[in-house]
């Protein structure tokens, strides 16, 4: 009890309440840019377009199948040699963010082949256009049945942002490597407040994701 209280003092607990903001941040942003990213990338591979589809659909299974820590150093070490140069909360959120769409395009792509395609065709037949079809009518009932895998998926982006603490992100896995570094005794105390904060917020994320799937339902 003694090694909680002398781990998990005001000074320390602020210090590492920081990293979790830097940690929602993060998520944040990344959960929103690959959701876009891979709705597009998506729905580029769903419509079969001659040449570019299977180029994307390539480049696409290329980043999907190389580790996000990889993806992460690519961002952070490499790309100022071509003179890019990102601080590392957005070297961070660009790295999850392509990652983390290459994986959700592909929940979207089989998303949108489960839609009837009598849905296509009655939506065309009343003068809808292929963007109108897709926009009003396809993607809602896409999103609908994605919204599992979707969560599932965006809950795993969560707890992957820890991978940034390899390029000093300074977000809650790093900051807690950081403390319990002064004293081997707040090993444990430190790893339990980390797994508690972790385990609220992909909570938090899954009670929403519950809560719409009713609503949509």
């Amino acid at each position: 009890m003694n090694d909680f209280l002398n781990a998990l003092t005001p000074d320390n607990l602020g210090y590492l309440m920081q990293g979790l903001w830097i940690t929602v941040a993060v998520s944040v942003l990344s959960i929103v840019v690959s959701f876009i990213l891979g709705s597009v990338i998506g729905i580029v591979m769903f419509e079969k377009i001659p040449y570019f589809s299977s180029l994307v659909g390539t480049l696409n299974n290329i980043v999907r199948n190389l580790p996000l820590l990889l993806i992460i150093f690519f961002t952070y070490f490499a790309l100022p040699q071509i003179g890019i140069r990102l601080p590392v909360f957005w070297s961070t959120v660009v790295a999850m963010s392509f990652f983390e769409a290459a994986m959700l395009s592909e929940i979207i792509r089989g998303g949108l082949d489960s839609i009837d395609k009598g849905q296509f065709e009655g939506a065309r037949s009343t003068g809808m256009s292929n963007r109108q079809t897709m926009m009003y009518i396809i993607l809602p009932q896409a999103y609908n049945k994605m919204i599992p895998p979707l969560i599932s998926q965006l809950i795993s982006l969560v707890k992957d942002t820890s991978l940034a603490s390899g390029i000093v992100l300074a977000d809650l896995t790093f900051r807690g490597q950081v403390v319990y570094a002064q004293n081997s005794h707040y090993i444990v105390p430190i790893l339990v407040f980390m797994t508690f904060c972790y385990f609220i917020v992909n909570y938090l994320l899954s009670l929403l994701a519950k809560r719409l799937d009713r609503h949509l339902a």
